[in-house]
């Protein structure tokens, strides 16, 4: 039967009684922390070794709050660099072990170390010749002791008044699922690409992933003139492609100039330039911005914001114009 809870009308509350509870959760879980960096020692190095020599994947399995633990853990190794999935302990005895290979490697959590359903699993791991790497609060436990490499993650106390719920101990546990992450990524030599490479939909996958060629206009889609044209034949060509400039070239399409938006206000506050008789060339920039193909769209963003400039022509390494693109192509593709 579930207790009873007392309407919130009813509950008194000390704002100084609960900001004492919160800060002796954090102090405690805090300690719990660090209480295990002495514990990366040889065991630590050695599980690092097995699943860096791992053929397979890294299988992690936990019951109840350590396996919402396990599930976090086998995420973030997945995102960084090793294989991981989770499997709950309870459905593998019922068919799930099938998806442990003999190849794999199994990284299991419990506080206790005398998880039943664990326990129940481990003969059939380690009949496979499975190595086997635990987390646990008790280094004397069953699981501990059948373990090829156990990770000591036990603590003093738990946050919780009762003792009961898990809380500094399943910190424990995730902070040395953190650490073997970490230490897999850096062995490994993972990089910014790679984790990028498993988070393409994320904004960093869209910033380290996406290039100019994805996101420029190319063909006909790109404003450009000849530095014959009138200024009324480039105002066109500008109002017809949306891009807020065109690009002045010459007969082996190579860039010559870029006209903008800007160079037309300069001109129409200039009293020295005939508006009717100027060629396109007079009043273009000579110098402008441009990048190639290759690069990172955020490099454009970079580029732009760095010369307050909207638009960038897009060239190959000739000169020859290749496509552009605008500030607003960069944020459709939500790279800014």
């Amino acid at each position: 039967m579930n207790a009873r809870i007392a309407p919130s009308a009813e509950i008194s509350v000390d704002p100084d009684a609960i900001a004492r509870s919160a800060r002796t959760v954090i102090a405690t879980e805090a300690a719990a922390i660090r209480a295990l960096e002495p514990r990366v020692n040889g065991d630590f190095v050695q599980a690092c070794r097995l699943i860096l020599g791992c053929q397979g994947r890294l299988v992690v399995s936990g019951m109840g709050k350590s396996g919402h633990i396990g599930r976090k853990i086998a995420a973030t190794l997945a995102s960084t660099g090793t294989p991981a999935f989770f499997v709950h302990p309870g459905e593998a005895s019922h068919g799930d072990l099938g998806m442990i290979m003999p190849q794999d490697v199994v990284l299991a959590l419990s506080n206790s170390g005398e998880t039943d359903e664990l326990l129940f699993i481990l003969p059939v791991i380690k009949r496979q010749g499975i190595p086997l790497i635990a987390i646990t609060g008790n280094p004397r436990s069953s699981l501990a002791g059948q373990a090829d490499v156990h990770l000591d993650a036990s603590v003093s106390s738990e946050a919780c008044p009762l003792g009961l719920a898990p809380t500094a101990s399943t910190t424990a546990a995730l902070v040395i699922g953190d650490a073997l992450a970490i230490a897999l990524l850096e062995a490994r030599g993972f990089t910014a690409d790679d984790f990028a490479r498993s988070h393409p939909a994320g904004s960093l996958g869209r910033r380290l992933l996406l290039h100019i060629s994805d996101v420029m206009h190319h063909g006909s889609d790109v404003p450009q003139v000849g530095p014959d044209a009138t200024l009324t034949q480039a105002l066109v060509e500008m109002t017809r492609k949306h891009l807020g400039m065109t690009a002045v070239v010459d007969e082996q399409n190579r860039l010559l100039g870029v006209f903008t938006d800007g160079d037309l206000r300069r001109a129409l506050d200039d009293d020295g330039v005939d508006l009717r008789g100027a060629s396109v060339a007079s009043l273009m920039s000579r110098t402008p911005k441009t990048i190639t193909a290759d690069k990172l769209a955020v490099e454009a963003a970079q580029l732009m914001e760095k010369h307050q400039i909207h638009a960038l022509i897009v060239v190959d390494h000739e000169r020859h114009v290749v496509g552009a693109l605008n500030i607003h192509d960069l944020l459709r593709a939500r790279v800014v």
